[in-house]
């Protein structure tokens, strides 16, 4: 049995290891295809270029129309630093209000809140973009940026609910008896202890705000305001010939913040995740 359970888990192992090496099978090429020379990209398929070259990053770091993507860069920084202290300020809260303050129509709002979790984003884009408009926010990083500062991501405060209401509320009662009000409890004990589900909602809004194309591209004409996702967008040319190169040199600078974020902070991302749903 022990013979045969030895072999089990080995067997389990290998498939686990192929299927991972599947999985970043794309994300290898996508490497490799950067240091090939144009030519070579689509007709070599090996993993190992034959020929090495740099000058995919060169060409493409030089952007488009002047505007290098170093300013891209900064430009998609600044929307995602932004945006994650929006959504750690002010989902926390609203988490915070619907897990332990009690208000008028308390359930109702909650509910609400969660059936906004459920309209796809194209829903809501058409009004949205007419309210922008009015308010003389295209072509800024407003529509962008403005609405993390509201609470408007439903789903970070829902995971900072489950979180907090894992949180003993004898806590709560203590700090009370001791004289401390609401935001003294808050920043006191909550905030400190909220920490893990707060670096998740970090990771994932850097991770999607950075990745986002569809935003950025409705609301983004101006070449000097082009993110990561619109620089490499422009890199592509359907009616004439591509700088594949380049286009897939600039992709894998953007892996590069996102990877590192999400090494940095792996050990606080999975504590929160695992600890959200606990009661």
């Amino acid at each position: 049995m022990t013979v045969n359970g030895n072999y089990t888990k080995l067997l389990k192992h290998l498939l686990i290891i192929a299927f991972g090496l599947l999985m970043l099978y794309p994300v290898l090429w996508l490497i490799s295809a950067s240091f090939k020379p144009n030519q070579l990209i689509f007709s070599n398929t090996s993993l190992w270029p034959s020929t090495f070259t740099f000058d995919n990053y060169i060409n493409g770091w030089k952007g488009l129309q002047g505007t290098t993507f170093g300013r891209f860069f900064l430009n998609s920084a600044q929307i995602s630093v932004l945006s994650v202290l929006g959504n750690i300020i002010t989902c926390s809260f609203a988490a915070y209000a619907f897990a332990r303050l009690e208000f008028r129509f308390k359930k109702l709002w909650f509910s609400l809140m969660l059936v906004t979790i459920m309209l796809p984003y194209h829903v809501t884009l058409v009004p949205q973009y007419i309210i922008y408009n009015k308010f003389e926010w295209i072509n800024t990083y407003l529509p962008l940026i403005v609405p993390k500062w509201l609470a408007h991501d439903s789903f970070f405060i829902l995971l900072m609910v489950q979180f907090i209401r894992g949180i003993p509320k004898e806590l709560d009662e203590s700090a009370t008896i001791d004289g401390c009000g609401q935001g003294q409890i808050y920043f006191r004990i909550m905030m400190p202890l909220l920490v893990p589900a707060l670096i998740t909602t970090a990771i994932f809004t850097f991770i999607w705000t950075w990745d986002d194309f569809f935003s950025q591209m409705i609301y983004l004409n101006n070449i000097k305001l082009f993110t990561v996702q619109l620089g490499i967008r422009s890199l592509f040319d359907p009616s004439g010939e591509s700088d594949w190169g380049a286009l897939l040199a600039m992709s894998v600078l953007s892996l590069v913040p996102i990877m590192t974020i999400f090494l940095s902070f792996q050990k606080y991302f999975l504590e929160g995740i695992a600890t959200t749903g606990l009661k």
